[in-house]
């Protein structure tokens, strides 16, 4: 890369050389937008498995948010959280607190579409954005998908630890950010658990 061809010449060699430097600069061009790839990938992924992290869920959020402006595409957010998760690392272990937020995560994702979001956005919380649902449909969903997970067992060192969660869900408005249509969704979630607990 240092040296000074004469193309001019019509030199074979001099051709055959810019011709290969060309070549690596693109080799080198396409490793380093790959290594760029899995470093995004890395940054947006939870460090217990596949799963999308806060960080990720925030931008997706924010996109969604954005297509509603534009679009009036209707979308719910889900704030769930996992029922007794202290309990299981206190009686089990705190791998076998990660075996359950991996299984939740993994059942959660396996349950929506492609074109929906699920992400861990705290200890024992996730998110969820379902979009191109109106209200009725996307209560329906969230409960269905509830429903579905906690009725799941996780296999762990001999033992069948039960799954059980909490969900509230906000409507995506008019004039929300993300800020605002998460604290609905949370305090939704505490009040669907004041609600179980008055049920007991």
């Amino acid at each position: 890369m240092g040296k000074t061809l004469n193309i001019a010449s019509g030199d074979a060699a001099a051709m055959a050389a810019l011709t290969e430097e060309n070549r690596a600069l693109w080799a080198a061009l396409e490793a380093m937008r790959a290594q760029l790839s899995e470093l995004e990938l890395l940054a947006d992924t939870d460090t217990l498995g596949p799963m999308l992290n806060r960080r990720a869920f925030l931008r997706e959020l924010e996109a969604t948010l954005q297509l509603g402006v534009r679009h009036q595409v209707p979308a719910a957010v889900l704030f769930i959280d996992v029922n007794g998760l202290k309990s299981i690392n206190d009686g089990y272990g705190h791998e076998a607190g990660d075996a359950v937020i991996l299984h939740i995560a993994l059942e959660l994702q396996s349950r929506v579409r492609v074109s929906d979001t699920v992400a861990r956005i705290g200890g024992d919380e996730f998110g969820v954005i379902l979009t191109h649902l109106e209200e009725g449909a996307a209560r329906a969903k969230a409960e269905a998908l509830i429903a579905a997970v906690s009725a799941t067992n996780v296999e762990f060192s001999g033992y069948r630890i039960p799954v059980g969660l909490g969900c509230g869900l906000a409507m995506v408005r008019t004039g929300d950010n993300v800020r605002s249509v998460l604290a609905r969704a949370d305090t939704a979630m505490y009040a669907a658990r004041r609600v179980q607990r008055s049920l007991r």
